[in-house]
């Protein structure tokens, strides 16, 4: 049975709910999340496994890959996105992800009325006498036919409304139409200013006008699973999901040690927590960081606290499974900041890898330093 064959199963047989530990719960998570072992899998399959990137830091998706695979280059990834076969915009919860060109054409219009409702609201607040269907329309025609950066369309828009905030005549056609960022803006080292083109003209093709939720869900739990609702919302952007979890009859129960119901695939294996785990580095805003409510299985509130602060989601690396600290790459030094004290084994182990993320990003000079904790 295909992931998205799941999403129409009959109903299984009940069973009581098995409690699971945060321990299997990290594990299982990290092995559906291609960290425990990196994968074989193609850079596209292993976007597909993932469901979406992270995309708002350019070079974040490529280190995602990087740390996940077990051959992938620069060129992989950025050949796939002036292939057109993986796409750059707005899609869960409103930020940039890169997702395969097969799943944008069906979640996109799944997450359009939730991004539709934000970008009205964003209008309605900053730019009042704005028509948000308006806009819609206008920012429609300007781009058909043609790509254009988001400075120009803005000032296209400023034409028609020359007193309205240039900001957020600048980012809200993004929410009200299904818009990409074409190459090469996305792709390693390459920001600026973003061209927007409407995704339908990008791809040749329509989007599913009838896309399924439960496939989404369906697709959530392959990658992220055992979850619970709140942490399909959370991830998705999406609200009102429990009657869809609970109608999804072949999903298997579960609970976590605080007694929340959590769903899975039902033939989906779970790890033991006392399963290797070697270390990783993940990049900023990565999706294992960011696809849960509750990430006890991944860190304590107070490290999320240091990791995820306003919109901002640090990179950070695992020791044993779980967030061992936060890292960054400055004129040639990954600089390591653990949250605690580290064994001269898992510091010679961090050092090993981050060697391989200075070669992986181009750095043929560089050095791996460990800062102080913090008291």
């Amino acid at each position: 049975m295909t992931l998205d064959q799941r999403a129409s199963a009959p109903a299984s047989t009940s069973r009581a709910p098995v409690v699971l530990s945060a321990g299997v719960l990290n594990r299982t998570t990290l092995d559906r999340q291609l960290l425990l072992a990196r994968s074989g899998l193609s850079p596209l399959e292993a976007v597909g496994r993932l469901v979406a990137l992270q995309g708002q830091d350019v070079n974040a998706p490529y280190i995602g890959l990087w740390t996940r695979l077990a051959a992938f280059t620069q060129d992989d990834l950025t050949a796939l996105l002036y292939g057109r076969q993986v796409v750059r915009g707005s899609l869960l919860r409103g930020t940039q992800h890169l997702t395969p060109a097969d799943d944008y054409v069906w979640i996109r219009p799944l997450v359009q009325r939730a991004l539709s409702r934000a970008a009205r609201a964003t209008v309605g607040r900053t730019m009042p006498g704005v028509d948000p269907e308006e806009l819609e329309r206008l920012a429609r025609g300007h781009l058909t036919g043609r790509t254009l950066t988001r400075p120009r369309l803005r000032d296209l828009l400023r034409e028609r409304w020359p007193e309205a905030d240039p900001t957020a005549l600048a980012f809200s056609p993004q929410g009200l139409l299904p818009i990409v960022h074409t190459p090469p803006n996305g792709t390693w080292g390459r920001g600026g200013a973003t061209p927007f083109t409407l995704a339908e003209e990008w791809l040749g093709r329509s989007l599913d006008p009838e896309p399924s939720v439960e496939r989404l869900v369906v697709r959530y739990l392959a990658a992220f699973g055992p979850a619970g609702v709140m942490d399909v919302q959370m991830w998705s952007g999406l609200t009102r999901l429990r009657p869809v979890l609970e109608s999804m009859h072949f999903l298997q129960k579960y609970q976590d040690s605080e007694g929340r119901v959590l769903y899975d695939l039902p033939d989906a294996p779970l790890v033991p927590e006392d399963a290797p785990a070697p270390v990783r580095f993940l990049p900023a805003f990565d999706n294992l960081i960011v696809a849960f409510a509750d990430r006890g299985r991944l860190m304590t509130p107070e490290q999320r606290a240091q990791v995820c602060v306003g919109s901002l989601v640090h990179p950070t690396f695992l020791v044993g499974g779980t967030v061992g600290g936060m890292w960054d790459l400055e004129d040639g030094v990954l600089t390591l900041r653990p949250f605690r004290p580290l064994s001269d084994g898992v510091a010679e182990e961090l050092a090993a890898e981050g060697a391989r993320l200075l070669a992986f990003a181009g750095v043929e000079e560089g050095s791996v330093t460990v800062a102080r904790c913090e008291p």
